[in-house]
């Protein structure tokens, strides 16, 4: 998958998108047959049966599979950092990279023991974006091939693809794109992120509030993206498009992989039916986004980390799902009366 070099970077994007595909109804239906002759009382399996389903429906396969889950981890840099935004300095993010390579976070622990792949994308991690507060993050062209990264994570045969992400600074950005494309005050969109003190988070809410006005009412999604966004939110961006169109199911993380999922959102409000939301984020603002596109999250741990942390618990679940519907005896193979009328 390439970006033309004719048309605008823009156009581009906003084509795929156009072009996604719907589900594949065929193996939805067969899913919802074969559901209805396991041993078990009807709907007896609440979500884990929607998943099934919601598998189905976007993988095309039935009865549904995961053979080559993966975790990607997209790692940058923001400008905004350095105005006090976040309980931690920048440099954190080369050293959690490192951390990522040695298998020493909280992430590694849960891919290990969910047997996900995991792989972190540095995006340029050593050099930051300009803050958002002072001149636009990204422009077209670099938006556009940002975007463009992300879609080719899906390479070598990944079946469920759960979002990740790294950078100093990036609920702050977050804030900034979710308050650009919904609307609301500043204060509506922030948190206390890594757990930034009162003066921290006024700081964080000005940063906002700033970056924001800088849009002048501006509310085409990518424009968003790029002015007040960050490269991870791009790339998350850009892989979301690129997973509907290889039929590839999402999960997606926090606030922050949200912020990505709602540029998607934006551009088509049934451009995310193929993502699954993992939890509800202690960053109070995510709930709230949540509940702006209609969409329920499995859990609600009361987790702040990233890293796709949420997200990888997540697909352990997304896994068990596509195993009991798979792995279950119907009523007729294993000779167990069905319910009488």
């Amino acid at each position: 998958m390439s970006l033309s070099e004719t048309a605008l970077p823009f156009d581009d994007i906003r084509n795929l998108v156009k072009s996604m595909p719907g589900p594949d109804e065929e193996a939805l239906q067969k899913v919802k047959a074969r559901d209805a002759q396991l041993t078990k009382p009807a709907g007896s399996l609440g979500r884990l049966e929607e998943i099934a389903e919601w598998l189905a429906a976007w993988s095309g396969k039935a009865p549904p599979k995961i053979t080559r889950p993966m975790v990607g981890i997209f790692a940058t840099a923001h400008g905004v950092a350095d105005e006090g935004v976040s309980a931690f300095p920048s440099a954190v993010n080369r050293q959690m990279v490192e951390n990522f390579a040695a298998g020493g976070a909280a992430i590694n622990q849960i891919c290990r023991v969910n047997d996900i792949g995991l792989k972190v994308f540095d995006l340029a991690v050593d050099m930051p974006t300009p803050s958002i507060t002072q001149e636009d993050a990204l422009d077209e062209a670099n938006c556009a091939a940002t975007m463009a990264y992300g879609m080719e994570a899906l390479a070598g045969g990944i079946d469920l693809i759960c979002l990740g992400e790294m950078g100093i600074g990036n609920t702050t950005v977050s804030a900034a794109v979710l308050n650009g494309l919904f609307g609301g005050s500043a204060a509506d969109w922030i948190g206390r992120g890594t757990g930034v003190d009162d003066e921290g988070l006024a700081r964080k809410r000005d940063a906002v509030e700033k970056a924001v006005n800088r849009l002048n009412g501006e509310k085409d999604p990518l424009e968003v993206l790029r002015k007040v966004g960050g490269r991870e939110i791009a790339a998350m961006a850009g892989l979301i498009i690129a997973a509907r169109l290889q039929r590839v199911p999402v999960v997606v993380d926090g606030f922050v992989a949200t912020a990505a999922a709602a540029v998607v959102y934006a551009m088509d409000p049934e451009g995310l039916d193929h993502c699954l939301f993992a939890h509800v984020s202690a960053e109070h603002a995510h709930a709230k986004a949540l509940s702006h596109m209609g969409k329920d999250a499995l859990f609600d741990f009361g987790m702040r980390l990233g890293e796709g942390s949420g997200a990888a618990l997540a697909a352990g679940i997304i896994k068990t799902a596509a195993e009991v519907h798979s792995g279950m005896a119907t009523f007729a193979d294993a000779g167990v009366s069905e319910k009488s009328e």
